[in-house]
């Protein structure tokens, strides 16, 4: 242990003057990506030299040729940068693109489609300040890891995830690896780490790459200008906070009586700190000075998850995930919390564990975090809840965390994380507990994963029409202490879609929400949007990323774990069609996720179109149809 550690001591510091060029080789990196990813550079158009590595593109327009001088091709059509771009133009001259700025800029007259006016001159401001954030992060994971590293030494601990188990609660070591997990960001989010209207202190105080602990203030809301949604076994909003937050609700109580008010016709409000100060006093000041909303109250000090905005209190006893809006552009959009996370998580939540309480085999391979209550700022009289985007929480019950039966969570983009220790990927630890790490092991270790995420992912979606978002950051993977996954832990249901002629057909109800200028999330026509959801968050940016990462840890040939998902993918289609609804249904399905081309959100484009449309997609090739 001694000597490992000591040797990744030395790695990590003397990488540290080097922080700002890897920052801008991941942002070229990313950018390279998603341009071919989306076909905004045409792929086909690539001239490779044999050895597969080089390549050559070149940009008619412009008269010029961009070469890259380490560029893989990896299932999925993913292009992974790993060399130098050079630009050769018409005179013979060769120069280096060292900035992603100077990469938009020689590509932007080739692109495919044409950016809003403002959109490339954003997309850079992005990319910079995404890139400014990322040198922050990784100079304080350079001291969090050398703090890790000498805990871990004293502790005798066997690992960083044994360390976690070892001494602190289970909530507690999961979030710490759900903060951990929070420095790679979405996979084809160039401006992953974009945070432009907070200044550099502002965002190592409150991001989780950082792990920041944010203070919630408890404010107070009007009970006649709030809407609550609740599960069915919630009697009430104040009775429930009382009884999850004992000690918030007493000096609550204790205050809104100092200051003339009755409780009773008031619900506590948590507010994110930042928000309150830099945004709702200014934005509501009419509603405060009417006596609607009063920003006075107690606080509690909490941990962001790797969303921001969603905060676990940092008590030793785990209490409720507190979700809240912050008023803050990150990845290009403002975190607000809009009245159909209010409305639909609650009553999503209550169909899943409806669902799973009738099904032994998915209960026994999947959980939930129930999103037990909401509510959100609305008028008594107009019943306008749009404002209340910016004044509203969802909490989020977190005995999923709370382990008895010894299964460590962890979510998903931790694993891909390079740990403290030995700066290898965090699934790196868990593949070899059992001190074997071949390739055959490996290969079995994916199979079990695959199939632990496919089968309830597949389940819901294909009987009930439920289409889990289980990308890296709402999926959660349990795992024994053999170091093998066990179940699937799933997270976040405000903007989950569905497909309702599926859960009708077995005598399930699910009231949708509809709200002019919000995209539904129910559907009963097209059972597309809700498969691609499926595609996209949980095969392209979850069980890809995965295989990915394996793939490049271990060595391994470049189809053999697309192959295993393929086969698992087949078996769990296999084990449902007794099932399903009809045959052509099963074929129809089938045929979409084991042959054609995989359907993904095109976030660079929306980027450059200034988001004029959000659902824009894009098709990948499908690994598994040429898997063998």
């Amino acid at each position: 242990m001694d000597e490992k550690i000591s040797t990744a001591t030395a790695q990590i510091s003397g990488d540290a003057a080097e922080f700002p060029a890897k920052a801008a080789q991941n942002a070229i990196s990313r950018l390279v990506r998603c341009l071919f990813a989306e076909r905004l550079l045409d792929p086909d158009a690539l001239l490779w030299a044999r050895d597969g590595r080089q390549a050559w593109l070149p940009l008619w327009q412009t008269r010029r040729v961009l070469h890259f001088s380490e560029l893989r091709l990896a299932p999925a059509g993913t292009l992974r940068n790993r060399g130098q771009i050079e630009v050769l133009d018409a005179t013979g001259a060769r120069y280096r693109l060292e900035a992603p700025s100077a990469l938009i800029r020689e590509v932007a007259p080739s692109l495919a489609v044409t950016p809003a006016p403002d959109g490339l001159d954003q997309l850079l401001r992005d990319v910079d300040n995404s890139m400014r954030n990322d040198v922050l992060a990784r100079h304080h994971r350079e001291r969090w890891s050398a703090e890790l590293r000498e805990q871990i030494d004293k502790a005798g601990a066997t690992g960083f995830l044994g360390y976690l188990e070892g001494n602190l609660p289970p909530h507690l070591a999961a979030m710490t690896l759900d903060q951990w997990g929070a420095l790679e960001g979405h996979p084809f989010y160039p401006t992953w780490k974009a945070k432009p209207g907070l200044a550099p202190e502002d965002v190592v105080a409150l991001s989780p790459e950082f792990g920041a602990r944010v203070r919630l203030r408890v404010a107070a809301l009007r009970g006649d200008w709030a809407y609550v949604e609740k599960m069915p076994h919630v009697a009430g909003y104040s009775e429930w906070f009382a009884e999850n937050f004992p000690d918030l609700w007493r000096d609550w109580v204790e205050a809104l009586k100092a200051r003339g008010n009755s409780p009773e016709d008031w619900l506590p409000l948590p507010v994110h700190t930042w928000h309150l100060e830099n945004f709702v006093r200014r934005e509501f000041a009419p509603e405060i000075e009417a006596g609607v909303f009063d920003p006075e109250g107690p606080e509690i000090e909490s941990l962001p998850s790797m969303s921001f905005r969603t905060m676990l209190p940092e008590t030793r006893e785990p209490r409720p995930f507190i979700k809240l809006p912050v008023a803050i552009w990150m990845t290009s959009e403002q975190r607000t919390l809009q009245a159909k996370s209010i409305h639909m998580g609650p009553r999503l939540s209550k169909l899943i564990s409806d669902i799973l309480a009738k099904e032994d085999d998915l209960r026994s391979g999947l959980e939930i975090f129930t999103e037990e209550l909401g509510a959100i700022l609305r008028h008594p009289d107009t019943g306008d809840e749009h404002p209340g985007r910016f004044l509203s929480v969802v909490y989020r019950d977190t005995d999923a965390l709370a382990r008895r039966d010894g299964l460590l969570p962890v979510t998903v983009a931790a694993l891909l994380t390079a740990g403290p220790i030995d700066g290898r990927p965090l699934i790196c630890e868990l593949v070899g507990r059992n001190g074997d790490e071949s390739e055959a092991a490996v290969a079995a270790f994916f199979r079990v994963y695959a199939r632990t995420v496919v089968r309830p992912a597949l389940a819901m979606y294909l009987l009930y029409g439920i289409a889990f978002e289980a990308h890296q950051q709402n999926s959660t993977i349990l795992f024994d202490d053999l170091g093998l996954p066990r179940k699937l832990l799933i997270r976040d249901f405000g903007d989950g879609r569905s497909f309702a002629p599926l859960f009708k057909a077995r005598g399930y109800e699910l009231k949708p929400f509809s709200r002019k200028g919000i995209l539904p999330t129910t559907f009963d026509d097209d059972i597309g949007l809700v498969r691609s959801f499926v595609i996209d968050a949980c095969f392209v940016c979850h069980l890809h990323e995965i295989a990915l990462c394996l793939t490049e840890q271990y060595s391994l040939s470049d189809a053999s774990l697309w192959r295993i998902l393929k086969e698992e993918t087949e078996a769990a289609f296999g084990a449902l069609r007794p099932r399903m609804r009809s045959d052509a249904f099963w074929l129809a399905e089938r045929e979409a996720f084991l042959e054609q081309p995989w359907p993904t959100r095109s976030v660079l484009r929306m980027h450059l179109e200034r988001y004029r449309d959000y659902r824009v997609e894009h098709r990948l090739p499908n690994p598994l149809a040429s898997s063998g």
